[in-house]
């Protein structure tokens, strides 16, 4: 028995991580950069690169770590959205937020009649 598989949360789930990469590079590089000029810490987006081909292409497994990965970028946002100093980069914090929450859910509801479906079969 296949699950039902929902289309728009894998979408949702797809835009929302590319989003996040997106905003984490803009960030750190020109929106409001740690250092004047941009710095270093735009390279925080290069782990969210690696799930991207596997979030496309529908991978249950690569859903399933990525949406743990992404609580890291959740955690930044919250830390990064009340102690910076600069209303910008606070801005940008809550997007992370927004955006990290939004693949957060989409991932485990995309994966969730995966897993039922799989943990009736062993019962």
């Amino acid at each position: 028995m296949n699950p039902e598989l929902n289309p728009r949360l894998r979408l949702l789930a797809s835009v929302s991580l590319f989003a996040l990469i997106v905003l984490c590079v803009a960030w750190e590089t020109v929106v409001a950069p740690v250092r004047p000029g941009g710095s270093w810490m735009f390279l925080k987006a290069l782990p969210l690169a690696f799930p991207l081909r596997g979030i496309v292409r529908g991978n249950l497994y690569t859903y399933q770590w990525a949406a743990m990965l992404s609580l890291l970028y959740l955690m930044e946002g919250v830390v990064r959205a009340m102690s910076d100093p600069a209303p910008l980069s606070v801005l940008m914090a809550w997007g992370e937020i927004l955006l990290s929450a939004t693949f957060f859910l989409s991932a485990i509801f995309y994966v969730r009649p995966a897993k039922r479906a799989a943990r009736s079969q062993r019962a």
